[in-house]
Protein backbone atom coordinates (compact mmCIF):
# COMPACT_ATOMS: atom_id res chain seq x y z
CA UNK A 1 0.00 0.00 0.00
CA UNK A 2 3.05 2.40 0.80
CA UNK A 3 4.36 1.96 -2.99
CA UNK A 4 0.76 2.79 -4.04
CA UNK A 5 0.93 5.79 -1.77
CA UNK A 6 3.95 6.95 -3.26
CA UNK A 7 3.00 6.20 -7.12
CA UNK A 8 0.23 8.12 -6.74
CA UNK A 9 1.68 10.75 -5.19
CA UNK A 10 4.34 11.59 -7.65
CA UNK A 11 2.43 11.28 -10.22
CA UNK A 12 -0.29 13.73 -8.85
CA UNK A 13 2.62 16.87 -8.32
CA UNK A 14 3.56 16.50 -12.48
CA UNK A 15 -0.44 16.33 -13.25
CA UNK A 16 -2.75 18.91 -12.27
CA UNK A 17 -5.94 17.17 -10.69
CA UNK A 18 -8.08 19.17 -13.02
CA UNK A 19 -5.96 17.99 -15.88
CA UNK A 20 -6.24 14.32 -15.43
CA UNK A 21 -8.76 12.75 -17.74
CA UNK A 22 -12.08 10.23 -16.21
CA UNK A 23 -11.76 6.90 -17.67
CA UNK A 24 -15.04 5.25 -18.72
CA UNK A 25 -14.73 1.39 -19.41
CA UNK A 26 -17.17 -0.24 -21.84
CA UNK A 27 -16.06 -4.17 -22.33
CA UNK A 28 -19.03 -6.44 -23.01
CA UNK A 29 -18.50 -10.20 -23.07
CA UNK A 30 -17.80 -12.35 -26.15
CA UNK A 31 -18.47 -9.29 -28.67
CA UNK A 32 -17.05 -9.97 -31.83
CA UNK A 33 -15.26 -7.49 -34.01
CA UNK A 34 -17.38 -8.96 -37.24
CA UNK A 35 -20.54 -7.72 -34.90
CA UNK A 36 -19.49 -3.97 -34.71
CA UNK A 37 -20.52 -2.17 -38.08
CA UNK A 38 -17.05 0.47 -37.89
CA UNK A 39 -15.30 -3.19 -38.15
CA UNK A 40 -17.84 -5.20 -41.01
CA UNK A 41 -21.73 -4.14 -41.32
CA UNK A 42 -22.63 -7.44 -43.25
CA UNK A 43 -24.49 -8.68 -40.07
CA UNK A 44 -25.58 -6.00 -38.10
CA UNK A 45 -25.37 -1.98 -37.55
CA UNK A 46 -24.07 -0.53 -34.19
CA UNK A 47 -24.54 3.31 -34.32
CA UNK A 48 -24.20 3.93 -31.35
CA UNK A 49 -21.04 2.06 -30.67
CA UNK A 50 -19.66 3.39 -33.75
CA UNK A 51 -19.88 6.82 -32.27
CA UNK A 52 -16.99 6.30 -30.41
CA UNK A 53 -14.13 5.41 -33.61
CA UNK A 54 -15.91 8.10 -35.25
CA UNK A 55 -14.88 10.77 -32.39
CA UNK A 56 -11.28 8.96 -31.79
CA UNK A 57 -9.76 5.48 -32.82
CA UNK A 58 -10.43 2.10 -34.54
CA UNK A 59 -7.87 -0.50 -33.64
CA UNK A 60 -7.27 -3.24 -36.23
CA UNK A 61 -5.21 -5.13 -34.91
CA UNK A 62 -6.22 -5.28 -31.18
CA UNK A 63 -6.02 -9.07 -29.55
CA UNK A 64 -5.90 -10.69 -26.36
CA UNK A 65 -3.42 -12.77 -24.45
CA UNK A 66 -5.50 -15.99 -23.27
CA UNK A 67 -8.81 -15.84 -24.94
CA UNK A 68 -11.21 -17.11 -22.31
CA UNK A 69 -13.30 -15.32 -20.20
CA UNK A 70 -11.61 -14.45 -16.53
CA UNK A 71 -8.23 -14.79 -17.66
CA UNK A 72 -8.85 -11.88 -20.04
CA UNK A 73 -10.08 -9.82 -17.49
CA UNK A 74 -7.35 -10.85 -14.89
CA UNK A 75 -4.83 -9.46 -17.56
CA UNK A 76 -6.68 -6.64 -17.81
CA UNK A 77 -6.76 -5.92 -14.05
CA UNK A 78 -3.18 -6.13 -13.15
CA UNK A 79 -1.50 -5.87 -16.46
CA UNK A 80 0.74 -9.22 -16.26
CA UNK A 81 0.62 -12.26 -18.63
CA UNK A 82 -1.92 -15.30 -17.48
CA UNK A 83 0.93 -16.81 -15.95
CA UNK A 84 2.21 -14.24 -13.62
CA UNK A 85 -1.33 -13.04 -12.46
CA UNK A 86 -2.05 -16.96 -11.60
CA UNK A 87 -5.54 -16.73 -13.36
CA UNK A 88 -4.80 -19.19 -16.11
CA UNK A 89 -8.24 -20.50 -16.52
CA UNK A 90 -11.80 -20.21 -15.59
CA UNK A 91 -11.54 -22.85 -13.31
CA UNK A 92 -9.16 -22.28 -10.77
CA UNK A 93 -9.59 -19.15 -8.64
CA UNK A 94 -7.87 -15.41 -9.21
CA UNK A 95 -5.01 -14.65 -6.57
CA UNK A 96 -6.68 -11.71 -5.01
CA UNK A 97 -3.20 -10.52 -3.72
CA UNK A 98 -2.59 -9.02 -7.19
CA UNK A 99 -2.16 -5.51 -7.33
CA UNK A 100 -4.94 -4.17 -9.93
CA UNK A 101 -5.33 -0.31 -12.14
CA UNK A 102 -8.43 0.53 -10.35
CA UNK A 103 -6.56 0.33 -6.45
CA UNK A 104 -3.66 2.31 -7.85
CA UNK A 105 -5.65 4.99 -9.72
CA UNK A 106 -8.29 4.70 -6.21
CA UNK A 107 -5.04 5.75 -4.27
CA UNK A 108 -4.14 8.36 -6.58
CA UNK A 109 -7.04 10.31 -6.22
CA UNK A 110 -9.62 8.80 -8.63
CA UNK A 111 -13.26 7.77 -7.61
CA UNK A 112 -13.75 4.28 -8.75
CA UNK A 113 -16.95 2.57 -9.10
CA UNK A 114 -17.99 -0.66 -11.44
CA UNK A 115 -21.63 -1.91 -12.85
CA UNK A 116 -21.97 -4.84 -14.35
CA UNK A 117 -20.11 -8.35 -15.08
CA UNK A 118 -16.65 -8.53 -13.31
CA UNK A 119 -16.57 -13.00 -13.66
CA UNK A 120 -13.71 -13.06 -10.87
CA UNK A 121 -14.35 -12.83 -7.23
CA UNK A 122 -17.10 -11.08 -5.36
CA UNK A 123 -15.36 -8.18 -3.61
CA UNK A 124 -13.47 -6.55 -6.02
CA UNK A 125 -10.56 -4.02 -4.89
CA UNK A 126 -9.85 -0.37 -5.65
CA UNK A 127 -13.89 0.66 -5.72
CA UNK A 128 -15.98 3.31 -4.14
CA UNK A 129 -18.68 1.34 -5.38
CA UNK A 130 -20.05 -1.62 -7.25
CA UNK A 131 -22.79 -3.86 -8.46
CA UNK A 132 -21.93 -6.72 -10.02
CA UNK A 133 -23.44 -10.38 -11.40
CA UNK A 134 -22.34 -12.87 -9.31
CA UNK A 135 -20.31 -15.27 -12.23
CA UNK A 136 -21.82 -15.13 -15.36
CA UNK A 137 -25.04 -13.31 -14.16
CA UNK A 138 -28.36 -13.76 -15.91
CA UNK A 139 -30.43 -11.97 -18.63
CA UNK A 140 -33.26 -11.67 -16.56
CA UNK A 141 -34.15 -10.08 -13.15
CA UNK A 142 -30.89 -10.87 -12.69
CA UNK A 143 -29.01 -10.26 -9.11
CA UNK A 144 -26.30 -8.35 -7.53
CA UNK A 145 -23.49 -8.45 -5.54
CA UNK A 146 -22.98 -4.36 -4.55
CA UNK A 147 -20.77 -2.96 -1.99
CA UNK A 148 -23.54 -1.36 0.42
CA UNK A 149 -26.87 -3.03 -0.18
CA UNK A 150 -25.72 -6.71 0.05
CA UNK A 151 -27.22 -9.66 -2.61
CA UNK A 152 -30.29 -7.86 -4.75
CA UNK A 153 -31.95 -8.83 -7.11
CA UNK A 154 -33.25 -6.36 -9.82
CA UNK A 155 -36.29 -6.61 -11.97
CA UNK A 156 -36.01 -6.41 -15.81
CA UNK A 157 -33.17 -7.03 -18.53
CA UNK A 158 -29.61 -7.59 -17.39
CA UNK A 159 -28.49 -5.02 -20.25
CA UNK A 160 -31.00 -2.04 -19.52
CA UNK A 161 -30.62 -2.70 -15.80
CA UNK A 162 -26.54 -2.48 -15.81
CA UNK A 163 -27.07 0.87 -17.86
CA UNK A 164 -29.33 2.24 -15.39
CA UNK A 165 -26.77 1.69 -12.36
CA UNK A 166 -23.61 3.18 -14.34
CA UNK A 167 -26.06 6.69 -15.23
CA UNK A 168 -27.49 6.68 -11.61
CA UNK A 169 -23.94 6.56 -10.57
CA UNK A 170 -22.84 9.42 -12.68
CA UNK A 171 -25.72 11.73 -11.59
CA UNK A 172 -26.46 10.99 -7.92
CA UNK A 173 -23.22 9.60 -6.45
CA UNK A 174 -20.23 10.72 -9.02
CA UNK A 175 -17.57 13.51 -7.20
CA UNK A 176 -17.57 16.97 -9.47
CA UNK A 177 -14.19 17.27 -7.47
CA UNK A 178 -12.64 14.03 -8.14
CA UNK A 179 -11.43 12.38 -11.68
CA UNK A 180 -13.29 9.11 -11.89
CA UNK A 181 -12.56 5.85 -13.47
CA UNK A 182 -15.99 3.92 -14.37
CA UNK A 183 -16.23 0.69 -15.22
CA UNK A 184 -19.13 -0.08 -17.28
CA UNK A 185 -18.95 -4.20 -18.15
CA UNK A 186 -22.33 -6.20 -20.20
CA UNK A 187 -23.06 -9.47 -20.10
CA UNK A 188 -23.97 -9.48 -23.39
CA UNK A 189 -23.18 -11.37 -25.54
CA UNK A 190 -22.40 -14.23 -23.90
CA UNK A 191 -23.74 -17.73 -24.24
CA UNK A 192 -27.06 -18.49 -24.02
CA UNK A 193 -27.91 -15.45 -25.99
CA UNK A 194 -31.07 -13.98 -24.76
CA UNK A 195 -32.27 -10.66 -26.11
CA UNK A 196 -34.46 -8.10 -24.75
CA UNK A 197 -38.20 -8.38 -25.09
CA UNK A 198 -38.58 -5.54 -27.59
CA UNK A 199 -36.08 -7.63 -30.40
CA UNK A 200 -37.75 -11.00 -30.24
CA UNK A 201 -40.24 -10.84 -32.87
CA UNK A 202 -37.61 -8.74 -35.15
CA UNK A 203 -34.74 -10.35 -34.79
CA UNK A 204 -36.48 -13.88 -35.00
CA UNK A 205 -37.40 -13.31 -38.14
CA UNK A 206 -33.86 -12.07 -39.89
CA UNK A 207 -31.85 -13.76 -42.01
CA UNK A 208 -27.71 -13.48 -41.64
CA UNK A 209 -25.22 -14.36 -44.64
CA UNK A 210 -23.19 -17.46 -43.59
CA UNK A 211 -19.38 -17.50 -43.12
CA UNK A 212 -17.68 -19.34 -46.27
CA UNK A 213 -16.07 -21.62 -43.94
CA UNK A 214 -19.08 -22.73 -42.09
CA UNK A 215 -18.96 -26.26 -43.50
CA UNK A 216 -14.51 -26.15 -42.67
CA UNK A 217 -13.39 -29.46 -42.55
CA UNK A 218 -10.31 -28.82 -40.17
CA UNK A 219 -8.05 -30.62 -42.95
CA UNK A 220 -5.19 -27.90 -43.37
CA UNK A 221 -3.99 -27.79 -39.72
CA UNK A 222 -3.38 -29.35 -36.77
CA UNK A 223 -5.47 -32.76 -35.06
CA UNK A 224 -6.33 -29.33 -32.19
CA UNK A 225 -8.83 -28.01 -34.87
CA UNK A 226 -11.12 -31.08 -35.71
CA UNK A 227 -10.72 -32.00 -31.89
CA UNK A 228 -12.50 -28.65 -30.81
CA UNK A 229 -15.83 -29.25 -29.10
CA UNK A 230 -17.33 -26.16 -30.51
CA UNK A 231 -19.04 -26.80 -33.79
CA UNK A 232 -22.38 -25.41 -34.15
CA UNK A 233 -24.47 -28.14 -35.24
CA UNK A 234 -22.61 -31.07 -33.15
CA UNK A 235 -22.23 -28.97 -29.74
CA UNK A 236 -24.53 -26.35 -29.54
CA UNK A 237 -27.39 -26.87 -27.59
CA UNK A 238 -30.79 -27.25 -29.54
CA UNK A 239 -32.90 -25.95 -26.51
CA UNK A 240 -30.04 -23.92 -24.32
CA UNK A 241 -28.74 -22.60 -26.85
CA UNK A 242 -31.06 -22.52 -30.03
CA UNK A 243 -34.73 -22.41 -28.14
CA UNK A 244 -36.30 -25.25 -29.38
CA UNK A 245 -38.75 -25.72 -26.55
CA UNK A 246 -37.87 -29.08 -24.49
CA UNK A 247 -41.12 -30.36 -25.00
CA UNK A 248 -40.97 -30.46 -28.72
CA UNK A 249 -37.13 -31.80 -29.09
CA UNK A 250 -38.81 -35.26 -26.82
CA UNK A 251 -41.93 -34.53 -29.67
CA UNK A 252 -39.30 -34.71 -32.59
CA UNK A 253 -36.92 -37.42 -30.98
CA UNK A 254 -33.85 -34.64 -30.57
CA UNK A 255 -31.08 -35.82 -28.41
CA UNK A 256 -30.02 -33.46 -25.81
CA UNK A 257 -26.85 -31.73 -25.88
CA UNK A 258 -25.13 -31.03 -22.97
CA UNK A 259 -26.63 -29.85 -20.27
CA UNK A 260 -29.13 -28.51 -23.27
CA UNK A 261 -32.64 -28.47 -21.78
CA UNK A 262 -31.22 -27.37 -17.91
CA UNK A 263 -29.62 -24.45 -19.57
CA UNK A 264 -33.11 -23.49 -21.44
CA UNK A 265 -34.75 -23.90 -18.31
CA UNK A 266 -32.50 -22.29 -15.74
CA UNK A 267 -32.89 -18.87 -17.96
CA UNK A 268 -36.77 -19.10 -18.87
CA UNK A 269 -37.42 -20.13 -15.24
CA UNK A 270 -36.32 -16.48 -14.29
CA UNK A 271 -39.07 -14.48 -16.73
CA UNK A 272 -41.83 -13.10 -14.78
CA UNK A 273 -45.17 -13.46 -16.42
CA UNK A 274 -45.06 -10.75 -18.58
CA UNK A 275 -41.17 -11.70 -19.52
CA UNK A 276 -42.88 -14.84 -20.31
CA UNK A 277 -45.85 -14.12 -22.19
CA UNK A 278 -43.19 -12.14 -24.94
CA UNK A 279 -40.88 -14.79 -24.97
CA UNK A 280 -43.61 -17.53 -25.72
CA UNK A 281 -45.02 -14.99 -28.64
CA UNK A 282 -42.30 -14.55 -30.55
CA UNK A 283 -40.49 -18.38 -29.98
CA UNK A 284 -43.49 -20.26 -30.41
CA UNK A 285 -43.74 -19.56 -34.04
CA UNK A 286 -39.89 -20.14 -34.27
CA UNK A 287 -40.74 -23.95 -33.13
CA UNK A 288 -44.02 -24.06 -35.42
CA UNK A 289 -41.80 -23.54 -38.31
CA UNK A 290 -38.91 -25.92 -36.41
CA UNK A 291 -41.47 -28.60 -36.33
CA UNK A 292 -43.14 -28.59 -39.74
CA UNK A 293 -39.31 -28.38 -41.09
CA UNK A 294 -37.22 -30.47 -39.08
CA UNK A 295 -38.41 -34.11 -40.70
CA UNK A 296 -37.54 -33.26 -43.53
CA UNK A 297 -33.91 -31.78 -42.63
CA UNK A 298 -30.56 -33.21 -44.03
CA UNK A 299 -27.31 -32.30 -41.89
CA UNK A 300 -26.33 -29.79 -44.05
CA UNK A 301 -29.53 -27.88 -43.84
CA UNK A 302 -29.72 -28.15 -39.50
CA UNK A 303 -26.27 -26.92 -39.59
CA UNK A 304 -27.69 -23.95 -41.78
CA UNK A 305 -30.87 -23.57 -39.30
CA UNK A 306 -28.55 -23.60 -36.15
CA UNK A 307 -26.46 -20.99 -37.60
CA UNK A 308 -29.41 -18.55 -38.03
CA UNK A 309 -31.01 -19.43 -34.69
CA UNK A 310 -27.16 -18.41 -33.32
CA UNK A 311 -27.06 -15.16 -34.88
CA UNK A 312 -30.46 -14.34 -34.12
CA UNK A 313 -30.42 -14.39 -30.48
CA UNK A 314 -26.40 -13.65 -30.43
CA UNK A 315 -27.02 -10.61 -32.72
CA UNK A 316 -30.12 -9.84 -30.52
CA UNK A 317 -28.41 -9.37 -27.63
CA UNK A 318 -26.54 -6.91 -29.63
CA UNK A 319 -29.36 -4.77 -30.26
CA UNK A 320 -29.42 -3.84 -26.42
CA UNK A 321 -25.34 -3.26 -25.72
CA UNK A 322 -25.48 -0.77 -29.01
CA UNK A 323 -28.42 0.83 -27.76
CA UNK A 324 -27.27 1.64 -24.15
CA UNK A 325 -24.09 2.41 -25.53
CA UNK A 326 -26.17 4.85 -26.95
CA UNK A 327 -28.06 6.26 -23.31
CA UNK A 328 -24.18 6.43 -21.35
CA UNK A 329 -22.59 8.76 -25.04
CA UNK A 330 -26.24 11.23 -24.75
CA UNK A 331 -25.78 11.10 -20.81
CA UNK A 332 -22.44 12.39 -21.42
CA UNK A 333 -22.50 14.61 -24.28
CA UNK A 334 -25.76 16.37 -22.54
CA UNK A 335 -23.70 17.06 -19.33
CA UNK A 336 -20.77 18.28 -20.81
CA UNK A 337 -18.80 15.21 -19.87
CA UNK A 338 -16.76 14.32 -23.40
CA UNK A 339 -14.33 16.78 -23.03
CA UNK A 340 -12.03 15.33 -20.29
CA UNK A 341 -13.10 11.80 -20.74
CA UNK A 342 -11.30 8.79 -22.12
CA UNK A 343 -14.14 6.33 -23.52
CA UNK A 344 -12.91 3.01 -24.59
CA UNK A 345 -15.20 0.38 -26.11
CA UNK A 346 -13.74 -3.29 -26.29
CA UNK A 347 -14.44 -6.89 -25.30
CA UNK A 348 -13.11 -9.47 -23.14
CA UNK A 349 -12.13 -11.88 -26.61
CA UNK A 350 -13.48 -12.38 -29.72
CA UNK A 351 -16.05 -14.72 -30.63
CA UNK A 352 -16.51 -17.08 -33.86
CA UNK A 353 -19.71 -16.38 -35.58
CA UNK A 354 -19.83 -19.82 -37.30
CA UNK A 355 -16.13 -19.00 -38.73
CA UNK A 356 -14.86 -23.00 -39.11
CA UNK A 357 -18.44 -23.98 -38.11
CA UNK A 358 -17.51 -22.67 -35.15
CA UNK A 359 -19.34 -20.79 -31.51
CA UNK A 360 -17.10 -19.62 -28.66
CA UNK A 361 -13.12 -18.62 -28.64
CA UNK A 362 -10.27 -20.29 -27.41
CA UNK A 363 -8.06 -20.43 -29.85
CA UNK A 364 -5.07 -17.67 -31.38
CA UNK A 365 -7.15 -18.11 -34.73
CA UNK A 366 -8.35 -14.50 -35.72
CA UNK A 367 -12.11 -14.58 -34.99
CA UNK A 368 -11.40 -15.58 -31.29
CA UNK A 369 -7.89 -13.69 -30.57
CA UNK A 370 -8.99 -10.61 -31.83
CA UNK A 371 -10.73 -8.04 -30.22
CA UNK A 372 -12.65 -4.83 -30.53
CA UNK A 373 -11.24 -1.65 -29.60
CA UNK A 374 -12.21 1.49 -30.02
CA UNK A 375 -11.24 4.27 -27.99
CA UNK A 376 -12.22 8.00 -28.11
CA UNK A 377 -9.99 10.84 -26.17
CA UNK A 378 -11.31 14.55 -26.95
CA UNK A 379 -8.85 17.21 -27.78
CA UNK A 380 -6.06 14.17 -27.93
CA UNK A 381 -6.89 11.77 -30.49
CA UNK A 382 -8.21 12.77 -34.00
CA UNK A 383 -12.08 11.39 -34.56
CA UNK A 384 -12.32 8.85 -37.29
CA UNK A 385 -8.62 7.21 -37.19
CA UNK A 386 -7.51 3.85 -37.36
CA UNK A 387 -4.20 2.15 -35.98
CA UNK A 388 -3.04 -1.26 -37.36
CA UNK A 389 -0.37 -1.51 -34.73
CA UNK A 390 -0.35 -4.75 -32.75
CA UNK A 391 -1.89 -3.69 -29.15
CA UNK A 392 -3.55 -5.79 -26.74
CA UNK A 393 -5.81 -6.18 -23.54
CA UNK A 394 -2.40 -6.58 -21.45
CA UNK A 395 -1.81 -2.94 -22.25
CA UNK A 396 -4.92 -1.34 -20.63
CA UNK A 397 -3.75 -0.78 -17.34
CA UNK A 398 -0.35 0.96 -18.22
CA UNK A 399 -2.32 3.58 -20.41
CA UNK A 400 -5.05 4.15 -17.99
CA UNK A 401 -1.91 4.92 -15.70
CA UNK A 402 -0.25 7.14 -18.27
CA UNK A 403 -3.14 9.06 -19.22
CA UNK A 404 -3.77 9.55 -15.34
CA UNK A 405 0.04 10.64 -14.79
CA UNK A 406 0.40 7.45 -12.37
CA UNK A 407 3.60 5.44 -12.29
CA UNK A 408 3.07 2.08 -12.74
CA UNK A 409 4.06 -0.71 -11.14
CA UNK A 410 7.58 -2.28 -12.93
CA UNK A 411 6.00 -5.17 -12.74
CA UNK A 412 3.19 -4.97 -15.32
CA UNK A 413 3.96 -5.57 -19.06
CA UNK A 414 2.15 -3.66 -21.17
CA UNK A 415 3.01 -0.66 -22.95
CA UNK A 416 0.62 2.12 -22.65
CA UNK A 417 -0.97 3.16 -25.94
CA UNK A 418 -1.17 6.69 -25.05
CA UNK A 419 1.68 7.53 -27.50
CA UNK A 420 -0.59 5.87 -30.59
CA UNK A 421 -3.94 8.02 -29.05
CA UNK A 422 -2.26 11.09 -29.26
CA UNK A 423 -0.93 10.90 -33.04
CA UNK A 424 2.95 9.87 -32.21
CA UNK A 425 2.79 6.27 -33.85
CA UNK A 426 6.50 6.55 -33.84
CA UNK A 427 7.37 5.82 -30.51
CA UNK A 428 5.17 2.33 -30.94
CA UNK A 429 8.42 -0.34 -31.23
CA UNK A 430 6.02 -3.34 -30.76
CA UNK A 431 6.62 -5.82 -33.80
CA UNK A 432 4.93 -8.71 -32.26
CA UNK A 433 2.65 -9.94 -29.62
CA UNK A 434 2.30 -13.15 -27.39
CA UNK A 435 -0.57 -15.56 -26.35
CA UNK A 436 -0.79 -18.45 -24.12
CA UNK A 437 -4.37 -20.03 -23.78
CA UNK A 438 -4.11 -22.88 -20.79
CA UNK A 439 -7.63 -24.73 -20.41
CA UNK A 440 -7.90 -28.12 -21.44
CA UNK A 441 -8.91 -30.61 -20.55
CA UNK A 442 -12.37 -28.32 -20.37
CA UNK A 443 -15.31 -27.36 -22.36
CA UNK A 444 -14.95 -27.09 -26.21
CA UNK A 445 -11.49 -29.16 -25.66
CA UNK A 446 -9.33 -26.81 -27.27
CA UNK A 447 -5.71 -28.00 -26.52
CA UNK A 448 -3.59 -25.50 -25.16
CA UNK A 449 -1.07 -23.26 -26.69
CA UNK A 450 1.19 -20.51 -27.25
CA UNK A 451 2.00 -18.25 -30.21
CA UNK A 452 3.71 -15.88 -31.65
CA UNK A 453 1.67 -13.32 -33.39
CA UNK A 454 3.23 -10.44 -35.89
CA UNK A 455 1.12 -8.32 -38.72
CA UNK A 456 2.87 -11.27 -41.50
CA UNK A 457 2.70 -14.82 -39.61
CA UNK A 458 1.30 -16.83 -36.51
CA UNK A 459 3.35 -20.07 -34.96
CA UNK A 460 1.62 -21.51 -32.69
CA UNK A 461 2.84 -24.64 -30.05
CA UNK A 462 0.45 -27.05 -29.03
CA UNK A 463 1.30 -28.89 -26.27
CA UNK A 464 -0.20 -30.60 -23.53
CA UNK A 465 -1.05 -33.96 -25.57
CA UNK A 466 0.08 -34.02 -29.36
CA UNK A 467 3.49 -32.01 -29.78
CA UNK A 468 2.46 -29.83 -32.72
CA UNK A 469 3.36 -26.76 -35.09
CA UNK A 470 1.14 -24.46 -37.01
CA UNK A 471 2.62 -21.52 -38.95
CA UNK A 472 -0.13 -19.79 -40.91
CA UNK A 473 0.77 -17.25 -43.30
CA UNK A 474 -1.75 -13.98 -42.23
CA UNK A 475 -2.11 -12.18 -45.62
CA UNK A 476 -2.31 -14.78 -48.07
CA UNK A 477 -4.27 -16.72 -46.51
CA UNK A 478 -7.01 -14.68 -44.05
CA UNK A 479 -8.98 -17.51 -43.54
CA UNK A 480 -6.00 -19.79 -41.45
CA UNK A 481 -7.26 -22.56 -43.24
CA UNK A 482 -3.66 -23.89 -44.25
CA UNK A 483 -0.82 -24.62 -41.81
CA UNK A 484 3.03 -23.85 -43.70
CA UNK A 485 4.92 -25.40 -41.15
CA UNK A 486 6.37 -27.93 -43.02
CA UNK A 487 6.66 -26.13 -46.24
CA UNK A 488 9.95 -25.84 -47.36
CA UNK A 489 9.16 -22.10 -48.96
CA UNK A 490 8.73 -20.98 -45.25
CA UNK A 491 11.96 -22.59 -43.54
CA UNK A 492 13.99 -19.75 -43.02
CA UNK A 493 10.84 -17.85 -41.49
CA UNK A 494 9.83 -20.78 -39.53
CA UNK A 495 13.05 -20.43 -37.98
CA UNK A 496 13.27 -16.74 -37.22
CA UNK A 497 9.89 -17.09 -35.75
CA UNK A 498 10.87 -19.73 -33.92
CA UNK A 499 13.79 -17.68 -32.13
CA UNK A 500 11.67 -14.69 -31.63
CA UNK A 501 9.03 -16.63 -29.99
CA UNK A 502 11.62 -17.53 -28.11
CA UNK A 503 12.77 -14.15 -26.72
CA UNK A 504 9.16 -13.28 -26.17
CA UNK A 505 8.95 -16.07 -23.42
CA UNK A 506 12.00 -15.06 -21.71
CA UNK A 507 10.64 -11.35 -22.11
CA UNK A 508 7.69 -12.17 -20.54
CA UNK A 509 8.67 -14.87 -18.12
CA UNK A 510 6.80 -17.71 -19.47
CA UNK A 511 8.34 -21.14 -19.31
CA UNK A 512 4.95 -23.35 -19.69
CA UNK A 513 6.24 -25.69 -17.60
CA UNK A 514 2.85 -27.32 -15.54
CA UNK A 515 3.84 -29.08 -12.18
CA UNK A 516 2.83 -32.77 -11.52
CA UNK A 517 1.29 -31.02 -8.62
CA UNK A 518 -0.81 -28.86 -10.89
CA UNK A 519 -1.83 -31.67 -13.25
CA UNK A 520 -2.95 -33.93 -10.59
CA UNK A 521 -4.82 -31.59 -8.69
CA UNK A 522 -6.64 -30.87 -12.04
CA UNK A 523 -6.77 -34.66 -13.07
CA UNK A 524 -8.32 -35.28 -9.43
CA UNK A 525 -11.14 -32.47 -10.23
CA UNK A 526 -11.81 -34.25 -13.71
CA UNK A 527 -12.39 -37.75 -11.99
CA UNK A 528 -14.99 -35.76 -9.80
CA UNK A 529 -16.69 -34.29 -12.44
CA UNK A 530 -15.78 -30.63 -11.04
CA UNK A 531 -14.60 -30.19 -14.86
CA UNK A 532 -17.94 -28.57 -16.65
CA UNK A 533 -17.89 -30.53 -19.94
CA UNK A 534 -15.25 -33.17 -19.23
CA UNK A 535 -16.71 -36.74 -17.93
CA UNK A 536 -13.96 -38.50 -15.97
CA UNK A 537 -13.47 -41.22 -18.99
CA UNK A 538 -12.51 -38.41 -21.10
CA UNK A 539 -9.79 -37.13 -18.90
CA UNK A 540 -8.40 -40.25 -18.39
CA UNK A 541 -8.42 -40.74 -22.35
CA UNK A 542 -6.65 -37.24 -22.59
CA UNK A 543 -3.83 -38.14 -19.76
CA UNK A 544 -2.85 -41.36 -21.69
CA UNK A 545 -2.53 -39.22 -24.71
CA UNK A 546 -0.33 -37.20 -23.09
CA UNK A 547 1.89 -39.94 -21.18
CA UNK A 548 2.38 -41.41 -24.53
CA UNK A 549 3.27 -38.51 -26.51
Amino acid sequence: MIILLIFGSQSIAQTPVGKRPNIIFIMSDDHAYQAISAYDNKLIETPNIDRIAKMGMLFTNASVTNSICAPSRATIFTGKHSHLNGKIDNHFPFDTTNVTFPQILQEAGYQTAMFGKLHFGNSPKGFDQFKILPGQGSYYNPDFITKNEGNIKVEGYVTDIITDMTLNWLEEERNPDQPFMLMYLHKAPHRSWLMAERHMEEFTNKTFPEPSTLFDDYSGRTPAAAEAEMNILKHMGWSGDNKVFPEVMDELGIAEIGVDKRRFENEVGRFNPSQKENFMASYTKVNDRFKKDYPSMTQEDKMKWKYQRYMQDYLGTIQAVDENVGRLIDYLEANDMMENTIIVYTSDQGFYLGEHGWFDKRFVYDESFKTPLLVAWPGKTKPGTRSDELVQNLDFAQTFLDAAGVSAPSDMQGESLVPLLSGQPEKWTRDAVYYHYYEYPAEHMVNRHYAIVTKEYKLIHYYFVEDQWELIVRKKDPQELTNVYNDPAYAEIKQELHVRLEKLREKYKDNTDLSQGYIDLLMNDVAQNKVFGVSPAKGEEILKRRKEN
